[in-house]
């Protein structure tokens, strides 16, 4: 195409850009050529201008559809070029979340800085088994695919991992490796695989260290070769490190640590054992502290520390060796705080005293004065002498530092040959896959040898990965047979030849490193003159003489001369090492040992020469090191298969999921990823097969191009879409393209498909108008009618109104004239009344204002007169005291001179004694005179207060009745007024008062009779509600059954899920003890003789001969289930328990040929023994109730004991239990001890009566069978069992009276004995029963006081209603306490009737047997012959057979017995029938050897051809089906009502007589579980490979679904060519498997829960892939698995299996398909997928929207918004954090009893299955 039809308007291109490397623009106006400049529009909104160059049309780079965007893999982008790229890994990190794309061969993994939940065991069994291209990119993936070529191909292959420092590397490797031990498993007995991981905590811990870039950095490179065997099982492993960086050990940058098992053993120095190595904070030294950083977040460094010694004990490293690694690397810690000291320029010294060297010397085992001496020293050597010389205080250091460094190194290698030795396997390794983590492309401010080394192995890794995809590309293009030229690719061959070539960068190094005074300089300066004019390759500094710079294939990199020489070299001082080997640490001088055998055998193969050239010409140079190792690595890749896994470092600053554009395009460049686009760039990216592309452009071609040949369509179709046919070429099978044709594909289709939008929608939209336009017009004209009609009706509805308000208006506008008058001439009156009152009033205030004002004046004037009177009053009263005083004075003068005369004296005393009584009398009387006075007063002024008031409320009263006689009076007319009214209606209402009395009369009359009739309802009603109460009772108590119902049966189900996985565990056990066995007895049987056992005897052999076994296995199950959770058979523990078993067998043989002989004594002599019984019954009688009496009187003695201790314990009340020492105590203990005394009596009577009863019963029956019985169960006893009786019994006492005292007191004893323990046992189990009684008693107690406080709190209805809820509640539980006693005993009824049965039967026997004895002996002599009619034999439904030929049974019936054959020919159920017919005649014969034997033969032939054709479904349905019948035939013909009553008469028959199997109705139960089980496996394994393809792969609507352009890893190269696989394949397996399960005649119940089972595994399966695979997340997708699973659906309906549960198994993939359906954009959206989405997970819903991916453009991705809000509304759902569904998961099985209605008697025996040894009976 032309670039005027790409670069059109609203194209959208690529703009280089600083920040973000590569911004998106859209073209506003088409392109034409000859333009300078493109005019653009970003996505912020702003225009820019882009330059084109008119000479070179440098374009820029288009951008890929947004239906390309979001790819598995880069190369399926039609544009493949770096901002495609960049683009699609951001979308893909930073949108989706996904971590991982493909890039051709190549899987891109970006380090998320993250813990992602992507790598659990169910992760791994998902990418188990399938095609790389089928699942979302993964490591998984790519350990599969690796994994599946090794085992296709039988070629060794190889996973390179590479990346820089912090990208994940170790990780990957770790995950990769981690997949192989999972899927592969062990060869031997201990899982290597374990020990294959358990090496990468150690190999961290000594290999890495935190960096500024990553904290778990790897400072190593390794490469792991994983061995395994002709089975593809791990059996070992074998690891090669490349370039330790040893300058880490003395040197750290600004926040970087040493490596981490310094730091763990400074976490750990508070250990006991780490005492003696004298450590500290990590701070303390300084190989530790100079990073400054010696804590990473989120690690303990303790802990750390526990899992690497966890490591190196699992790998078999002992505790001493790992002590004494740790007391070494303690030493390093302790070398690198040892001080120099400067003595001079060229000398120095280290102290005495110093602690640290004291200590490492100690650690090391090495003199410290040696140490010290050639620290500060070192020994030259010349031709003739040798003298030691000092060193300055730099060397000093460095060679310290060497020393470190050198000792280091040695311990990393000594680890590694450890991991490689404990990973070695003796057995042969077949292939390998390896797996190499070493450092990707590296450059720095400051690069030195290390990174010179690091890029020198990247560029021959690069070279190896150009050449691999060259012959990839190239393969591909031969493979499909079309044309194709060499493809140029960047070679980097110069680049390495600049590095190791002769005269080479490396050859230079270790030429000047040979030289005596070889330095830095000297090598830059020759390098300058050897390589800079010669090598483009090779630069020089413009500001530099000491550094270089190479040009690599990812980027020019300087580096800096400075320490090339030394690193290369790697010296140490001899001397140092000499006094290291002088050590007495073990260890250490292993180290240098092997270093010493390594020279002494380099050395020997070397030529003659000179010593001192010798020794420098063997050791070689670091470099030459790494280039040899490096040589060697390359070999082991090319011979490999290779698979490239590049790891991409996001951001520097370490944060999640986020994307620097800048760093990635670094390291896209470094890896090599963009030279891989660029080479599928410069051919044919994209690959489409026919069926692809028709179905994908179909849209394009028009009817008459289809044709029949999808090829011949493709090819017409492109020959008219592309012009130039240089663009793409027509392979053998696929289509490929030219990068940027798929693209353009697209367009043409979206724009076909946006003119069919349009067309579609201009029809429907003309239509939608069309119809609208009529809709409208019929409404117009239907609201037209309506109008006007109302319109009509409102205009006489108006004049009617008119006419109607005229005259409404003139008889209102009277009544308003009226009214206005007469509220003129009413308003009139009031104002006048109003007035007339006012002026009234008026009149009255003011002759009552004048009459006051006199009265006042009046007062006034009164009391200015009284003034003025009292004013003279006290003015006169003043004069006179004043007159009256001047004449008393006068007085006084002339009365003191007469007082003075005697004469006066006398005078005044006569009668003054008299006068003083007298005045004292008055003065007594006028007191009391005031006294009552005073009281008179005060009486008075109370009542004048009380008065005054009670006047006052008079008053007050006055004036309010005056008040309210003044408002009366206005109201009197008013009132008359209302009187009169009111007596009117008074007369009204007597008269309706006499009419409502008479009705009342009537009414209540009329009452009475309802009233009866209501009593006669309501007494109806009550019936009516003691019924319905009786009703609800019973709705209760059944709703509460159902809900214990459920409750029990969600119980039984998972204990039934528990045990039947506890069975399968036991099983497996049993099948690995039974491998085990056979493995042991082939072995020894190959060592014995070359004898060869084949399938049908070994199993015949083996029916035979374990018989026994089984049996005790099938009694003791119970016992073995306990040892279910062992896992590991010890094979000696197992040979001893072999020969112990058969010890038993032949010990058990014998007994049991000794109780048979004995059985036919006894049964010879059972005559005799009723006879002699008979005869001694009567002593024995008369003895036993004797000793009846005297036990119910010790009974008594007892009771009368016990009564009078609770009487002495128990006592209440005042009355106190007697004191000890008191009277009634002594009374008590001496009748105590009485009744002891009494009780012992009677305790010895009872012995000497048992033991006499015992004498006599032997006595009178030691001949008979009776005592051998008797000597039989005493022999049984071990103490008896190795004497020879008779001997000791005559020699004791000829009659045997003494020992058969003595025997008959010991079985007394015994007797006695376990009567003691039965009765202490029923008191316990009586006690114990009371306890729980009294338990109840009390809740029941508390459950009625809460009861009762609740209800007083409740109304008097509710309170009712609680207590009869509580009263059903109690006879509920009472009722069902009374059913499970009458359960109990109807059980104990069931047995009784069938001992009953039993014991009649004898009975009827015996009887039978006397009647033909007496008839035998009535006989007479023969009368004369006549003829005998034969009657038609009648069949008891039981086939005969001799004693051993149950193997000859179990081989025809089980082993060789075809499925298809039976099931096609005969009833179904037939083998199972024939063998329960053989029981009934081992039951009949009443033999219990047969039962067993025939019983555990079957079981165990069974379980054998389960072993060997498990993987057969027919022959596993058909022994389900058979177990089943014969289970079910047990049960029915057991005897138990609950089952026979389904029989008919003929049938319960036939029920079994004489034993009771119902332990072998739980073995065959189990058994039929195991089949099921393997059933379902089988099921699983047939039903896998098709899930996938039918249900997700294969579109069934064609035309309506689409697929999406794919890259190069659509399809895995693993199985080229399959077979297309429909939802047709899958519904026709489904019937396959409903038609045998029915044909061999399974119960229904089990085939709808296997039918159940296989939904539960094709949603399982099939939503684990769509949760995978991103491409399957779409709409169109949804629709098809709506299809498939509505076909599903249609197909149980068919076959009337819609009730079986199945359809609810398939609802998380129904809603899964949902999801991919619905509007995902609004919260109304979000709040509806939680609604409907309750089947799923809260991470599965996320996943679902976080994969899903647009198929057409006009659909949309769903938002990070969208799915946060999600997120944010699922956040309280508890549910399980898996993402996966549990595909192993296995429903449990429930066994349904289905009674056969087939008669046993009419069962034919086919002549085919050569059972002619069997009779029916």
């Amino acid at each position: 195409m032309a670039a005027s039809e790409l670069y059109s308007k609203y194209a959208r291109v690529w703009l280089p850009d600083a920040a973000e490397v590569w911004k998106s623009a859209e073209l506003t106006k088409d392109f034409t050529p000859g333009d300078r400049v493109l005019s653009l529009q970003l996505e912020d909104g702003t225009d820019v201008e882009h330059k084109v160059d008119p000479l070179t049309t440098g374009l820029p780079p288009l951008r890929n559809p947004n239906i390309l965007v979001g790819e598995n893999d880069l190369t399926a982008l039609s544009y493949l070029h770096e901002p495609a790229v960049l683009h699609n890994l951001k979308v893909r990190f930073i949108d989706s979340k996904l971590i991982y794309t493909y890039c051709g061969i190549v899987l891109v993994a970006i380090n998320p800085y993250e813990s992602l939940p992507i790598y659990e065991a169910d992760i791994i069994t998902a990418y188990s088994g399938q095609n790389m291209g089928d699942m979302d990119p993964h490591i998984f993936a790519v350990a599969e695919e690796a994994f599946k070529q090794m085992a296709r191909d039988e070629r060794n292959q190889s996973i390179i991992v590479s990346g820089e420092s912090g990208a994940g590397k170790t990780v990957s490797a770790k995950y990769a490796m981690r997949y192989f031990a999972t899927v592969s498993g062990s060869s031997g007995e201990t899982n290597v695989e374990e020990r294959v991981l358990a090496s990468s905590p150690i190999m961290e811990a000594l290999g890495n260290a935190k960096t500024t870039r990553n904290d778990n950095s790897s400072r190593f490179g390794k490469y792991i070769e994983i061995g395994f065997d002709k089975k593809h099982r791990i059996i070992g492993a074998n690891m090669r490190t490349y370039l330790l960086e040893k300058s880490r050990v003395v040197f750290q940058a600004h926040g970087e640590r040493n490596y981490h098992i310094f730091y763990q053993l400074c976490a750990s120095s508070h250990l006991p054992e780490f005492k003696a190595f004298k450590l500290g904070c990590a701070d303390d030294f300084h190989c530790t502290n100079q990073g400054q950083s010696p804590v990473i977040d989120g690690v303990e460094d303790a802990k750390e520390m526990c899992d690497t010694r966890r490591a190196f004990s699992l790998l078999g490293i002992g505790e001493s060796d790992q002590m004494a690694l740790f007391q070494i690397l303690a030493a390093i810690l302790h070398l690198s705080n040892v001080e120099v000291k400067d003595q001079s320029a060229d000398r120095s010294s280290i102290l005495p005293d110093n602690s640290h060297l004291m200590v490492f010397c100690e650690l090391m085992g090495v003199p410290y004065d040696d140490m010290a001496h050639w620290l500060c020293h070192r020994k030259l050597k010349t031709a003739t002498e040798t003298y030691v010389k000092s060193i300055s205080k730099v060397n000093a250091v460095n060679g310290r530092d060497a020393l470190a460094k050198h000792i280091y190194a040695k311990v990393f290698s000594w680890t590694v040959g450890c991991i490689n030795k404990a990973l070695k396997s003796a057995a042969k390794q077949h292939s390998f896959i390896g797996v190499l983590d070493i450092y990707g492309f590296e450059t720095f401010d400051v690069n030195s040898f290390e990174q010179f080394c690091i890029n020198y192995a990247n560029e021959k890794l690069q070279q190896q990965f150009n050449l691999h995809v060259f012959k990839l590309e190239q393969e591909e293009y031969m493979r499909e047979q079309i044309p194709w030229t060499l493809i140029d690719f960047y070679d980097n061959q110069p680049c390495i030849n600049l590095i190791e070539a002769k005269l080479g960068v490396l050859d230079l190094l270790d030429e000047e490193c040979k030289m005596p005074k070889g330095c830095d300089d000297t090598w830059a300066q020759k390098l300058y003159n050897t390589l800079l004019k010669q090598n483009a390759h090779f630069d020089k500094p413009r500001l530099s003489n000491r550094a270089f710079i190479i040009h690599h294939f990812a980027d020019k990199v300087e580096y800096q001369c400075e320490g090339f020489l030394e690193k290369n070299k790697d010296t140490v001082n001899e001397e140092q090492i000499n006094v290291l080997k002088m050590s007495k640490l073990d260890l250490l001088l292993k180290l240098f040992q092997e270093d010493e055998k390594a020279t002494s055998s380099s050395s020997s193969h070397s030529i003659k020469s000179r010593p001192g050239q010798a020794q420098r010409d063997n050791k070689k140079t670091v470099g030459l090191q790494f280039r040899q190792s490096l040589h060697l690595l390359m070999d082991t890749l090319n011979a490999t298969t290779p698979h490239y896994v590049r790891c991409i470092k996001p951001n520097d600053l370490k944060t999640p999921f986020t994307l620097d554009p800048v760093r990635a395009v670094q390291q896209l460049r470094a890896c090599g990823i963009l030279e891989t686009i660029r080479i599928s760039a410069a051919g044919f990216p994209s690959r489409w097969t026919y069926q692809e592309f028709f179905s994908r452009y179909r849209v394009l071609m028009k009817q008459k191009d289809v044709l029949p040949d999808r090829k011949q369509t493709c090819k017409n179709v492109l020959e008219k879409l592309i012009k130039d046919q240089e663009k793409y070429q027509f392979g053998k099978n696929k289509i490929f393209f030219r990068a940027g044709q798929v693209a353009y594909l697209e367009k043409l289709r979206s724009d076909k498909l946006r003119m069919a939008c349009v067309r579609i929608q201009k029809t429907i939209r003309c239509w939608l108008a069309r119809k609208k336009y009529l809709r409208m017009r019929e409404s117009a004209i239907t609201i037209q009618r309506y109008v006007r009609g109302h319109q009509a009706r409102c205009l006489a509805h108006f004049l009617w109104r008119t006419k109607a308000a005229v005259v409404i208006q003139q008889n209102v506008r009277m009544w308003l004239a009226r009214r206005r008058y007469q509220q003129q001439q009413s308003a009139a009156i009031v104002i006048q009344c109003f007035f007339r009152a006012y002026m009234a009033r008026q009149q009255y205030y003011k002759m009552v204002y004048e009459h006051k004002a006199v009265v006042i004046q009046r007062w006034v004037r009164g009391w200015l007169a009284k003034r003025r009177y009292r004013h003279s009053l006290a003015a006169i009263v003043l004069l006179q005291s004043c007159v009256r005083r001047m004449r008393a004075r006068k007085e006084l003068k002339k009365l003191k001179v007469d007082a003075r005369s005697v004469e006066h004296f006398k005078k005044l005393n006569v009668g003054m004694e008299n006068k003083i009584l007298q005045l004292q009398h008055k003065i007594n009387e006028q007191h009391k005179e005031n006294r009552e006075l005073s009281e008179r007063l005060s009486a008075v002024e109370k009542t004048q207060t009380v008065e005054r008031e009670k006047l006052g409320r008079e008053m007050e009263n006055l004036r309010g009745s005056e008040r309210e006689a003044k408002t009366k009076a206005e109201r009197v007319p008013s009132l008359l007024e209302q009187l009169s009214f009111l007596r009117q209606e008074l007369e009204s209402t007597q008269r309706e008062k006499q009419d409502l009395e008479e009705q009342a009369r009537a009414y209540q009359e009329q009452t009475q009779e309802v009233v009866a009739e209501l009593n006669v309802k309501n007494s109806l009603l009550n019936s009516e509600k003691d019924d319905l109460n009786r009703l609800v009772q019973q709705l209760t108590e059944s709703k509460t059954s159902v809900e214990n119902t459920k409750q029990l049966e969600k119980d039984l189900t998972e204990e039934r899920s528990r045990y039947q996985s506890l069975l399968s565990e036991y099983l497996h056990l049993e099948e690995r003890h039974g491998d085990l066995k056979e493995e042991m007895n082939i072995s020894m049987n190959s060592n014995k003789s070359g004898h060869k056992r084949t399938d049908s005897n070994y199993s015949s052999n083996t029916s035979e001969c374990t018989h026994s076994s089984d049996y005790a296995e099938g009694e003791d199950s119970s016992i073995q289930r306990e040892d279910v959770t062992e896992s590991i058979v010890d094979m000696p523990v197992l040979l001893k328990l072999q020969r112990r078993v058969k010890e038993v067998e032949q010990e058990k043989q014998s007994l049991q040929r000794q109780l048979d002989k004995r059985e036919e004594a006894q049964q010879e002599k059972a005559k005799e023994v009723e006879e002699q019984r008979t005869a001694g019954r009567a002593e024995l009688d008369l003895e036993t109730l004797k000793r009846q009496e005297l036990e119910s009187e010790n009974k008594k003695l007892k009771v009368d004991l016990n009564e009078l201790r609770k009487s002495l314990t128990n006592e209440s009340g005042d009355l106190a239990p007697p004191s000890p020492g008191s009277l009634p105590y002594n009374i008590l203990l001496e009748q105590l001890n009485s009744s002891n005394e009494e009780l012992d009596m009677r305790k010895e009577e009872v012995l000497l009566l048992r033991s006499h009863m015992v004498r006599q019963e032997a006595l009178k029956h030691k001949d008979s069978a009776l005592g051998e019985g008797l000597k039989l169960d005493l022999s049984e006893i071990p103490a008896f069992q190795e004497v020879d009786r008779s001997t000791d019994i005559h020699t004791l006492n000829e009659d045997g009276e003494l020992w058969l005292a003595y025997e008959g007191l010991k079985e007394t004893n015994r007797i006695l004995e376990c009567q003691m323990q039965e009765q202490e046992r029923i008191h316990r189990d009586e006690c114990e029963e009371l306890r729980e009684e009294v338990r109840r008693v009390r809740a029941e107690k508390q459950q009625q006081q809460q009861l009762l406080a609740q209800s007083l709190l409740l109304p008097q209805d509710a309170r009712i209603d609680a207590s009869l809820q509580h009263e059903i509640t109690r006879l509920t539980n009472e009722n069902l306490d009374l059913m499970e006693q009458q359960g109990k005993q109807d059980k104990t009824i069931r047995k009784l009737k069938k001992q009953l049965k039993l014991y009649v039967k004898r009975v009827e026997e015996f009887e039978a047997s006397a009647q033909q004895q007496s008839q035998a002996s009535w006989m007479i002599s023969p009368v004369s012959p006549v003829n005998i009619t034969r009657k038609e034999k009648e069949f008891q439904g039981m086939l005969e057979y001799r004693q051993g030929d149950e193997s000859r049974l179990v081989k025809n019936m089980v082993i060789d017995l075809k499925p298809r054959g039976v099931a096609v020919s005969f009833i179904p159920g037939l083998p199972a029938y024939i063998i329960f017919m053989c029981l009934r005649y081992a039951d009949y014969v009443d033999d219990e050897q047969r039962v067993s034997t025939l019983l555990n033969s079957t079981i165990s032939s069974i379980k054998g051809v389960i072993k060997r054709r498990g993987d057969n479904f027919e022959t596993v349905s058909f022994w389900l089906a058979n177990t089943c019948r014969l289970l079910h035939c047990l049960k029915q013909y057991g005897g138990e009502e609950i089952f026979v009553r389904h029989n008919t008469p003929k049938q319960n028959e036939h029920c079994l007589s004489n034993f009771e199997l119902s332990e072998y109705q739980q073995v065959f139960g189990d058994l039929a579980i195991q089949i099921y089980r393997q059933l379902i496996k089988c099921m699983e394994e047939i039903l896998q490979p098709l899930i996938v393809a039918s249900m997700l792969e294969r579109e069934a609507l064609q035309g309506v679904l689409g697929s999406k352009p794919t890259g190069m890893r659509k399809r895995s190269s693993s199985f080229p060519d399959e077979e297309v696989v429909t939802v047709e394949t899958l519904l026709h397996q489904l019937g396959l498997f409903h038609t045998i399960m029915s044909q061999h005649g399974m119960d229904p119940d089990l085939i709808k829960q296997v039918v159940r089972q296989q939904f539960y595994v094709i949603c399982a399966v099939t939503l684990n892939h769509l949760l995978l695979r991103k491409d399957m997340c779409s709409w169109s997708k949804g629709l098809q698995i709506r299809y498939n699973v509505w076909q599903l659906e249609e197909w149980l309906a068919e076959r009337e299996l819609s009730d079986c549960g199945a359809k609810e198994t398939l609802e998380p993939l129904v809603q899964a398909a949902q999801l991919l359906q619905v509007k995902k954009k609004t919260e109304a959206d979000a709040q509806a997928i939680c609604t409907m989405c309750s089947a799923l997970t809260t991470a599965q819903i996320v996943k679902v929207l976080t994969l899903y991916t647009p198929v057409i453009e006009f659909e949309e991705r769903v938002s990070t918004t969208f799915i946060r809000t999600i997120q944010a509304l699922l956040k309280d759902r508890v549910d399980s954090p898996m993402l996966m569904m549990d595909a192993k998961k296995i429903f449990s099985i429930t066994l349904p009893f289905t009674p056969s209605p087939v008669a046993l008697e009419s069962i034919q025996i086919p002549a085919s299955l050569n059972l002619g040894f069997l009779t029916r009976v």
